[in-house]
């Protein structure tokens, strides 16, 4: 006879919070060095990681890419500009927006700052091996298009 009573949620068995508890628990190792080491907190290093895989970015490219807030991206934005690490130009496509280019400085940083996290990826893939590796990036890729998919378009206008 088929069980018809609905599932019971069980925080510790529910994937979503697993994965929120593992994201959190990386951050929270790798933002430790960052922050002691570089005086980056992780969305900082999130932006200069992405502008130097894509070169100068608009804030609305880069709350995109980063999936963090405008409010996220935009103080983490101005702690670069303040520290040196980036400043703002023209977008020549929209004078009312900007772009956030990394300087020197931050390209610099960038490669002080790659290595460790490459290292602390390393360490946290240790007990895994290269097949498993795979198809963990291939399951946690097909989660993210997923819930992207069922998120839905996000609303015209907004952050610039």
């Amino acid at each position: 006879m088929p069980n018809d009573a609905p599932k019971k949620l069980r925080l510790d068995d529910y994937l979503p919070y697993r994965l929120s508890v593992a994201a959190n628990a990386v951050s929270q190792l790798i933002a430790r060095a960052y922050e002691d080491r570089f005086g980056l907190k992780v969305p900082e290093w999130r932006l200069i990681a992405v502008l130097v895989d894509e070169g100068p970015l608009t804030p609305r490219a880069l709350c995109r890419r980063t999936v963090m807030d405008k409010v996220t991206v935009t103080r983490a934005a101005q702690a670069l500009v303040r520290r040196r690490l980036a400043r703002r130009e023209p977008n020549a496509e929209d004078r009312r927006s900007h772009r956030l280019k990394l300087t020197p400085a931050g390209e610099r940083l960038h490669g002080l700052v790659a290595p460790l996290a490459l290292a602390y990826e390393s360490q946290l893939l240790a007990g895994m091996d290269r097949g498993e590796i795979e198809r963990l990036e291939r399951q946690l890729r097909r989660i993210e298009r997923t819930a992207i998919s069922l998120c839905g378009p996000r609303p015209a206008g907004g952050f610039t």
